[in-house]
């Protein structure tokens, strides 16, 4: 099995934690989405046609997006399960992870935010501006939905779930580029305890091969 990541991406991240759960081993192969390494045609062509990480290959067989990549991996290797089987805990568990996934990472990552300084021409305090409100708005909503549906120490539970491994890299990600999060209390609680827990530490950026301070 190969992975296709880069160190930063909350996406690789989400994906790095489902392997780690289940612990399979695989290939590392860095995708340097900074320097554009998967916009190359040989990338594109022969491994993600989305032009994006993570993308993952076994046998011949290659996937990309992350939320298609840990269901697949449930259903290849279904221990432990990431998203519930039955059905009022798999919706809860899609519910908050689809929140993240779609409503907070696309307004948020890298091409959005140099888009919208490189070619709409925002200062860097306008596009810290964006972030900050996109954050807030997700979060809020992340906020409410584990306030009022979540038990237990982590987002459904007494074990991990993809709604964890939506959420670590989200609130990562937002505490390193300068948000405030004090304002969710419950989703920090999770944070807290999952980057405890083994497969979460071994996913970090900072173990990554690829990693750059």
């Amino acid at each position: 099995m190969q992975l296709h990541s880069f160190f930063n991406s909350s996406t690789s991240w989400r994906v790095r934690i489902a392997l780690a759960l289940k612990g399979l081993t695989y290939d590392y192969l860095p995708v340097d989405i900074r320097a554009g390494a998967h916009r190359e045609p040989d990338y594109v062509d022969h491994v993600n046609p989305s032009a994006s990480v993570p993308a993952l290959a076994e046998d011949g067989f290659h996937l990309g997006q992350s939320l298609a990549i840990i269901e697949w991996l449930d259903a290849q290797y279904p221990e432990p399960r990431l998203i519930p089987l039955e059905l009022d805990a798999r919706i809860r568990v899609l519910e908050l992870s689809y929140l993240i996934a779609c409503d907070i990472h696309p307004l948020n990552n890298l091409r959005v935010l140099r888009y919208v300084q490189d070619v709409l021409g925002v200062t860097p305090e306008q596009k810290d501006a964006w972030y900050q409100h996109w954050i807030a708005q997700g979060m809020a909503g992340v906020e409410r939905l584990l306030t009022r549906y979540g038990r237990g120490p982590w987002c459904f539970g007494d074990e991990p779930t993809l709604a964890d491994c939506c959420l670590v890299p989200q609130i990562g990600n937002a505490l390193r580029m300068g948000s405030d999060l004090t304002a969710y209390p419950r989703s920090l609680a999770v944070y807290r305890h999952a980057i405890e827990h083994p497969a979460f530490e071994m996913a970090r950026p900072a173990r990554q091969p690829d990693y750059k301070a």
